[in-house]
């Protein structure tokens, strides 16, 4: 009897960046009959909130029109615990797993905001909810089951413990895949810039956000001009409206080293200029796993990043400097560079390469074919 092909339907509030890319991924490399649903990303607060009616009804009508599936998998910017009481309702109860690409337990929230404790019930009561857990490093899985061990703690009248081996026992790591085809191919149609006679080329490729802590980058590179260092410095990620004032004053001031400073649409574009680069640094003040890095790494990069985090798992600590250690780090790289070799780049990207990940993810996925035989 012929296997036959789980049929997954996707649930995605936030369709962009790192979630629009996992889901391509996943679409493009597992051998998955997939149909996709999703918002815009944009205002992630109200579609923790919001979205799940929305969506329990999309998938309501997918059903009505014919549409059989087999599974749901979401993200963590869906109430996933109210999506399911409404399918339910409804005469619906699919399987359901869920991909944590972060856990707000940690995530650095503006001083005085107290609607945090909002997002990390939803995405404690969403675990709860659903049947698989992923988690895209082990660093996000710890964080998230310590921040749900704490929040337990506050029932000084219930014993909720057993949700922690709940949680425990459905979930797993599974880092996001990434496809360096493209990037691959455009490095080898195009010569590596010849090295440049004023420094390294310096390169931040991060959000435009306060939890990447831009200040410390633009305060250790002005700090390190003054000394009188060379270096060039490239800036690229995405910024928003209310982007930190920081990157307007340091774009001033570092304006003879800078070239380039700002986003850039294009992908080739965007792969041309990671190659220029020397050394990629991160002054994240939390990373579950950190896209951006391994991209520049992919192309040539050498890592500079914190010895925390989620960066422990995938950078030796040859890549990695202690807290308050930027600078020094930062300063020994840039008076005696040292060149990223191509074998160097791929050891430390390839392990997480959806052809590398791939067959992880269809075991993860594949438990209500199961579940049915």
């Amino acid at each position: 009897m012929t296997a036959r092909t789980a049929r997954i339907l996707l649930l995605e509030p936030y369709f962009g960046g790192s979630h629009q890319a996992f889901l391509q991924g996943l679409q493009h490399h597992l051998p998955f009959d997939f149909t996709l649903i999703s918002l815009p990303a944009r205002k992630w607060k109200m579609r923790m909130q919001l979205a799940a009616p929305w969506m329990a009804a999309q998938v309501v009508e997918q059903v009505r029109s014919g549409g059989g599936f087999d599974a749901l998998l979401c993200s963590t910017f869906l109430d996933v615990a109210l999506l399911r009481s409404l399918l339910f309702t409804a005469g619906l109860n699919l399987p359901v797993a869920v991909y944590f690409h972060e856990n707000q337990f940690v995530y650095p929230a503006r001083p005085g905001d107290s609607s945090r404790f909002q997002f990390t019930a939803l995405n404690f009561t969403t675990a709860l909810a659903a049947d698989r857990l992923g988690f895209n490093s082990r660093y996000n899985l710890e964080t998230f089951m310590q921040g749900v061990g704490a929040y337990l703690q506050k029932a000084t009248d219930m014993d909720l413990s057993p949700c922690l081996d709940t949680l425990a026992k459905k979930s797993t790591v599974l880092y996001p895949g990434l496809d360096f085809s493209r990037m691959d191919a455009d490095r080898m149609d195009a010569a590596d810039p010849p090295p440049g006679r004023a420094g390294p080329v310096i390169v931040w490729n991060h959000r435009w956000e306060h939890d990447k802590d831009p200040d410390t980058f633009f305060r250790v590179l002005g700090e390190l001009a003054a000394e009188g260092l060379g270096f060039r410095l490239i800036v690229l990620g995405q910024s928003f409206l209310r982007r930190p004032k920081v990157f307007a004053r340091a774009e001033e001031k570092l304006r003879r080293h800078i070239i380039h400073f700002g986003y850039v649409d294009g992908e080739r574009d965007y792969f041309r200029l990671l190659r220029r680069g020397d050394i990629v640094v991160s002054t994240a003040r939390h990373e579950f796993f950190g896209l951006a890095v391994q991209e520049a790494v992919r192309c040539g990069c050498r890592p500079l990043v914190p010895d925390g985090l989620a960066y422990r798992e995938l950078y030796p600590e040859c890549y990695r400097y202690p807290a308050g250690g930027l600078k020094p780090a930062l300063r020994s790289l840039i008076r005696q560079p040292r060149s990223m070799s191509r074998n160097e780049s791929r050891l430390l990207t390839e392990p997480y390469s959806w052809p590398q990940l791939a067959p992880a993810y269809r075991d993860w996925l594949s438990f209500p074919l199961a579940r049915q035989r």
